[in-house]
């Protein structure tokens, strides 16, 4: 049988598109940034709302946090 795996060195390939891989990483990192956030206020609100008993002081909660770690993240 015969073997198609190339057998030359990788930079004979094609060209890499380094913009693009910085985009798609700096998508990411943002991604998981404000995402974290948002579960992080998500689960302090709703450990808030427990326990204090209300239901819009616990959305304010929310919200402050959110504002806050925006813009502490940016």
């Amino acid at each position: 049988m015969a073997d198609h795996a190339p057998t030359g060195p990788v930079e004979l390939g094609a060209k890499m598109d380094y913009a693009e891989h910085d985009r798609t990483y700096a998508g990411f990192v943002m991604l998981a940034k404000y995402g974290s956030l948002f579960c992080a206020a998500v689960l302090l609100a709703m450990a808030f709302g427990f326990f204090a008993g209300g239901f819009f002081s616990a959305f304010i909660l929310f919200v402050l946090i959110l504002a806050v770690g925006a813009f502490i993240l940016r």
